[in-house]
């Protein structure tokens, strides 16, 4: 069991969601909780994707800027 003050702003606002949801405030409060739980065990975008960055990295810092210059050095180097 957990004790918690919430100042009369807040309650005011679990109250008022409450009962649009058509829940009582403990169970607003639970699922409030289990959600932020969830959420918050999840891996960021950036853990998920941490072994691609930077993975083929050339180094160079003007790709997206100078793609279409670049693409043409390719092509004619190719011929």
């Amino acid at each position: 069991m957990i004790t918690l003050r919430l100042d009369s702003e807040l309650e005011k606002n679990i109250n008022n969601i409450a009962q649009q949801m058509g829940v009582t405030k403990s169970e607003l409060i639970r699922k409030s909780i289990t959600a932020f739980i969830e959420k918050i065990e999840q891996p960021s975008p950036w853990e998920l994707g941490s072994n691609f960055f930077g993975k083929y990295a050339s180094g160079k810092d003007n790709l997206s800027s100078d793609r279409k210059a670049i693409a043409k050095e390719k092509i004619r180097a190719k011929r």
